[in-house]
Parts: C-alpha cells; structure tokens; sequence
C-alpha cells in the first residue's frame, strides 16, 4: 500500500491579514506547485528525499518537518488510545524553505493527507478537519516559533481562508481553537509571484516585530481587514485596491528585502491592484487585472528586484481551490 499526497504553495498574509488569512495557490498553466509526500507501511520510520529544493534540508531526518508531523500524528492517535503504524516517507521537495510560498505548510499538509490516505486504507477513523488543523498549527510552530494557521489551513483546505475564532464557553473562559472561513475571490484576477533568490527565514521575521502594537496602527488593522474582507464578499473591486496592502507588519518588515520597495512601487505603476510581501517574504505577490496585465506586472517587478541585485523567477497563478489532496 502506498500513498501519494500532494499539498500547494501558499500566500500567507495575505497583504491585509497578519496571521488570519491566506491563500493556497495554483500555477495558471494547471501544473502542481507544492510538496509531494510518499508514505508506506515500513518496520520502522524513515525518510528519504528527491526534489529541486531537497538539498537544503537537514540531515537529521527526524529534524525535517515530514517525520515530525508524523510524530505529532502517532502521539495524538496514542492520546485516544489508538496506534498508528510505522511509515517510510519519500518527500519530493518542490518549494524553496525560508521563501514565503508557504514551504513548510506544504510539506506538513501533503504528510498530514497522507497519514490520513494510510488511516483510510486500513479501515481506521481519519483525524477530523479540527484535529488537523491543530497539528498542523503545531507542526508549523516547530519552524516559525508561533502557532499561526495562515498557511498551513488554505494548504490543507484550498482557496482563500480567514481565520476566524472558534465557539466561545462559558463567559470569562477562553474561544475554543480557531476555525476558518473560506472567502470568496475574483476569479478573473492573476496572482504574480515574484521570487527573489534569497532565504528570509520566518523566524527572522517575526523578530523584527514589535511586542506591543500601537492603538493607531491596531485599529487600522483592524479597519483594512474588516474592508477587504467584505470588498471580496460584495465584489467592490475598488475597495479591494484599496484594502489590498499590509498596515501592520510591512513597515517593520520592508527593509529584510533588498529592492523590495522599489518592486512594490514598479507592479503598482504597471497597474497592480495591491502588492506586499508572500507572507513574511522574501516572494513577492502582486494582483493584476488579467493574464496580459499580470505579464507586465511580473516584468516590473523582475526588473526592480534586478536593479537591487536580486535575481528573481515569476509565475502567474491563481487559487488552488482544492488544497492539499492524495494523488493517483
């Protein structure tokens, strides 16, 4: 019995959303672009790797994000009195880490799906949506130093998720985990991705943030998430243009890329509806308007990054609305 799962890239963030919203993503020319993990029935774990990016994991394999979701997937089985059998894993490692395409998230929810395609195989219960959903927040906390659903939630689920809180107790006590939210989304828009050929560990970028966040800066969060969000739902594409940035974390963050300034200011003046960082970078992301427009955006930003020093790939794509899934 063997198991193929394969899980998408993903954009965190997504401009207005620090930590609750993001998109899983899909090349227009309807190739995968996310981790592939293959998983058997063995006498003990194991993991062996193949992929463009494989080269750059670590050597230990019990370091790499595969077998430790396995390990948080055998210990939350064990906690209801269930086994879960020793698997070999193969992971075909597609997606660069440190990059902001969601390269963890991706590997964690192909390794997730296919622990679920092994417990479905031999007649087992499968983890409910809630139960991976914790495991994988887990799993990415083991990268990032923060539980953060951003990434690892659209990877698993498709399409453009908000995170949202889950059912209150009693009053006084503590929301129950989060939940999410799908969003709706402009199906005509072209994503552009630009990345630059440079690591921006997520950890790093999460140092640079403040403890505290001003009122000022808070409130108006809270405002441009508030107004994207329902920009999408009513369909008002100029207030997506205008809620389509990053208030929050983008002024701390900005100078972690080289060019990445200039880039942003060259895809808004190609007519870009928004342009930010991939989740904490250093990919970029732009919007535009149609496949033709999105050719131009993705020149401008190629041609900014480049005046900065950076080499960079682009690719046009729109949203994976089926997420992480086994293949045949």
């Amino acid at each position: 019995m063997i198991i193929r799962a394969y899980a998408p890239a993903s954009i965190g963030n997504f401009a207005a959303g620090f930590d609750l919203l993001g998109a899983a993503i899909a090349p227009l020319d309807g190739s995968l672009w996310g981790d592939v993990v293959r998983a058997e029935p063995a006498p003990a774990p194991s993991l062996t790797l193949s992929g463009r990016y494989a080269a750059g994991l670590p050597a230990d394999p019990w370091q790499n994000l595969v077998l430790r979701t396995y390990a948080l997937v055998r210990e939350a089985r064990r906690a209801k009195g269930e086994g879960f059998p020793a698997l070999a894993f193969h992971l075909e490692k597609n997606l660069p880490r440190s990059s902001g395409l969601g390269s963890s998230s991706s590997s964690v929810a192909a390794t997730l799906i296919a622990c679920q395609g092994i417990l479905a195989a031999a007649g087992g219960e499968p983890l409910s949506r809630p139960e991976l959903h914790a495991l994988a927040g887990r799993a990415e906390s083991l990268v990032s130093g923060a539980v953060h659903l951003d990434n690892v939630v659209p990877a698993l689920e498709g399409g453009m998720q908000l995170i949202v809180p889950g059912p209150s107790g009693q009053p006084g006590q503590p929301d129950a985990a989060p939940e999410s939210r799908a969003l709706a989304w402009f199906d005509d828009l072209v994503l552009v991705l630009a990345m630059p050929a440079f690591e921006l560990p997520t950890a790093r970028s999460r140092a640079v943030l403040p403890r505290c966040f001003p009122l000022a800066a808070t409130l108006a969060f809270a405002q441009n998430l508030a107004g994207f969000v329902h920009a999408l739902e009513s369909g008002d594409r100029e207030l997506l243009r205008r809620c389509l940035r990053d208030v929050l974390t983008e002024p701390h963050r900005a100078s972690l890329v080289p060019g990445f300034r200039a880039a942003q200011a060259a895809a808004l003046a190609a007519g870009a509806l928004g342009c930010g960082l991939s989740g904490s970078g250093p990919a970029l992301f732009a919007v535009a308007e149609s496949r033709p427009h999105a050719g131009e955006v993705a020149a401008a930003l190629q041609r900014a990054l480049g005046d900065a020093g950076l080499a960079s790939e682009t690719r046009l794509c729109g949203l994976d609305r089926q997420g992480a899934r086994l293949l045949a």
